[in-house]
Parts: C-alpha cells; sequence; structure tokens
C-alpha cells in the first residue's frame, strides 16, 4: 500500500509549508522549500480519507474534483464533531476572534481555537490578518454575529476569489490600513453588542506575504492555470515558487505557473512524476471557467 496525500499544513507560527502523508496507521510530513522541483503522479483510484483520525471502512470512491475527498458517511461523522458547524457549544477551550484579508476589499471575520495560534490563518491564505479578541467560544461566535450584522462583515469568501485576486495585490502599507480600518470600526461596538466575555486584543497587522512567498524579486508572473482535478498515471511537476492556503504554485516552465490546491490531491496514493512530467492532468484558466486543451 502506497502513501496517501492528506493535505498541506502550516505547523508553527513562522514555519513555511508541509505536506503530510499516511499509510495505514503511518503518519510523516514533507517539509517543502522554494525553488526546488516538487513532481507526483496519482496511482489508481481516489478513495476516502476517512474522518476524525478513523480510515473509512469501506475505502470508498471520491469524485476527482472534491476538495472534502471524504464519502458521505465519513462528511457527516466528521461534521459531527466540527466548531464550524455548530455541533460542540459547550467546547471549554479559549477561542480567537479574528479579521483576515485576502485582496482588496476582501476581508473576513473568523475564530480559531488559541492553542492553534495563526496555522488557520495560514490554511485559510490569509495575505494579512490581525487578532480582534479572545475569550469562550458562544462569546467568539457572538462577536462573528455583531460584525456581520453591524458592518456587514463576511464569515466566508469562496476560495476561488481569494486565489483569483493573490496575483495582483497592493503593497504591504495598504493591506495593512485595510485591516486597521475595520479593526477601529470593529472596535467602535464596545457597548453596542460586542460580547463582554470576548476581551479585546490590540491591533498588530501580520503579512504572511514573505512566508508564502507571492511577492519579491525573481518570481514569475502569477498562476495562469489551476488543476481541476488528478485522473490515474496523471502528472504534475515543476519547481516550487509558493504555497498559499492549500495551494502550491508550480513553475512548470513551458507549460507556465499552476497551482495546485492540495486538497485535490488527498485520497489519491502518489508516486515519483518521473523525467520530463510536466503537467498532464486537466487545468482551467485561473478566474476562469473554460478547461484548456492539449494537457494529457
Amino acid at each position: 500500500m502506497g502513501w496517501q496525500c492528506t493535505g498541506l499544513r502550516w505547523p508553527g507560527d513562522q514555519s513555511g509549508p508541509v505536506l503530510a502523508w499516511s499509510r495505514g496507521r503511518q503518519t510523516r510530513g514533507s517539509v517543502l522549500a522554494y525553488g526546488t522541483e516538487l513532481g507526483f503522479r496519482a496511482a489508481g483510484v481516489r478513495t476516502c480519507i476517512g474522518a476524525r483520525g478513523n480510515a473509512c471502512p469501506v475505502a470508498a470512491p471520491v469524485p476527482e474534483r472534491s476538495t472534502g475527498a471524504r464519502c458521505a458517511e465519513c462528511g457527516r461523522l466528521d461534521r459531527a464533531h466540527s466548531v464550524a458547524a455548530d455541533t460542540i457549544p459547550d467546547d471549554p477551550r479559549t477561542y480567537r476572534v479574528y479579521l483576515a484579508w485576502f485582496g482588496a476589499g476582501m476581508v473576513k471575520v473568523g475564530i480559531t481555537a488559541e492553542e492553534r495560534g495563526a496555522a488557520r490563518l495560514r490554511e485559510q491564505g490569509a495575505v494579512v490578518f490581525s487578532w480582534l479578541g479572545r475569550g469562550p467560544l458562544m462569546a467568539a461566535r457572538r462577536a462573528e454575529e455583531v460584525l456581520r450584522a453591524a458592518l456587514g462583515v463576511p464569515d466566508r469568501i469562496p476560495y476561488a476569489r481569494k486565489r483569483a485576486v493573490r496575483a495582483d495585490l497592493p503593497g504591504p502599507a495598504a493591506r495593512a490600513a485595510e485591516v486597521a480600518e475595520l479593526y477601529g470600526k470593529a472596535a467602535a461596538l464596545d457597548g453596542h453588542g460586542w460580547p463582554e466575555a470576548l476581551e479585546r486584543l490590540p491591533f498588530e497587522a501580520v503579512d504572511h506575504a514573505g512566508i508564502f512567498g507571492i511577492e519579491g524579486p525573481g518570481r514569475p508572473d502569477g498562476p495562469v492555470r489551476a488543476v481541476t482535478g488528478l485522473v490515474d498515471g496523471g502528472a504534475v511537476a515543476g519547481r516550487l515558487v509558493a504555497a498559499a492556503g492549500p495551494d502550491l504554485q508550480l513553475d512548470a516552465g513551458g507549460d507556465g505557473v499552476v497551482v495546485v490546491d492540495t486538497r485535490l490531491m488527498t485520497g489519491w496514493t502518489l508516486t515519483a512524476a518521473g523525467d520530463g512530467a510536466g503537467v498532464g492532468v486537466p487545468t482551467v484558466v485561473v478566474g476562469g471557467g473554460a478547461l484548456q486543451t492539449g494537457l494529457f
């Protein structure tokens, strides 16, 4: 039995990306470094990754374009113990409320367990963020609701929108200023619905552009295509130039810069790509909707 990819991880407050793998009960991680070659080839059939640390009992096949990589039964089990789905309101842990910026005019509010630090922000691909408050889970949830109702701040942004704007970002000062402005508006809600149990945290803009590798000299132009799904025998290979959220950006030479959503890699058994592999899976123009041709 080969190793299955279980996704991209962002451990530690200033650490780079790590690809996680499992084989039965064994797990391991591959630390990724920008500028190095990365390639893989999908083999066999994509199967369910299970839930809550348990393997899928029937190894059910899952669609190639699904970013969840779980069958219906394992999906239900995973959601049954999910903070995001509000199924455990009595969670005793301390939570933090944050403001996350992904592009001009694209800011959301969210919560994460304090013990996770900023890992959740990097997993979402937040280019800039600031903490807003800390306290019990239900107080953090209340703060989300107040910001949505009073300021129109969403708690979700479609991932395709985040990816589409990532190649054309304003400078660090402009993006920090946008978060600071919203933080000021949120702070002004004290006494107007802001939960008393939530401790206000000071504004501090944390910028992830450097950790993601999405800015700086020597980088090729932003991604022009995105992988829409792997296929049996299909390979992707190139030089890793950046990573953000679940995405890897590979400079594939003549094929240009291609973005690979690692959620599409989960559930596959992956092997070495081999020499001259390039891009042999379906792709789509970033921000577009039509499949490219001639990529198989």
